[in-house]
């Protein structure tokens, strides 16, 4: 596993970002992508159909993005990380404390509920009381998976020990990473 300051042997391709719901994967992996000049593909877009259905199409639009050349995308949903894995190139693990993960997908849901932003595929966040009456809302559902990413991760590095993991711990190592190692290594 590399930290923040370590060195890249290659410029990355088609890059995963993983992390806990409200970690800032999205925004890293937009980040990454504007750095390296590739395409990011927002896997939420990809997911979520009109009122919060799963799209058919999902897999199908997984299996062509995974053979494009480049690309970077958050790695997330069961029924994709194996397919997104097995192409990648580089994973950057965007490990950050509960509680920064915690106030930001709190803020980021608030935001976005009280803006009545439009999401993918005209969703809008639901009322803010769901996040005490809906067990899968966004806010409850990054506290109870908040371990799982790191389990995911321990265990894709023990099926793909070749595959470099870049493990951030903030924010900071994030902007220190994407100009450091991730600049040096697309010289």
């Amino acid at each position: 596993m590399l930290t923040s300051t370590q060195s890249l042997q290659a410029c990355p391709r088609r890059v995963l970002v993983a992390g806990t719901s409200g970690s800032g994967k999205t925004t890293l992996a937009s980040r990454i992508a504007r750095q390296l000049g590739i395409p990011h593909v927002e896997i939420d877009a990809l997911y979520h159909g009109p009122n919060w259905t799963p799209r058919e199409s999902f897999m199908d639009d997984v299996s062509a993005l995974v053979e494009e050349d480049k690309w970077v995308t958050e790695w997330q949903y069961s029924s994709a990380r194996a397919v997104l894995a097995a192409r990648a190139d580089l994973v950057v693990w965007l490990d950050l404390p509960v509680a920064t993960v915690m106030r930001q997908v709190t803020v980021r849901t608030m935001r976005r509920r009280l803006r009545r932003e439009v999401l993918w595929n005209g969703n809008r966040e639901p009322s803010l009381w769901t996040a005490f009456t809906d067990p899968d809302h966004i806010i409850r559902w990054a506290w109870k998976t908040r371990r799982r990413t790191a389990e995911r991760v321990v265990a894709l590095m023990g099926e793909r020990p070749e595959l470099p993991v870049v493990r951030l711990l903030s924010h900071r190592e994030a902007r220190a990473w994407l100009a450091g190692p991730l600049a040096a290594s697309s010289r």
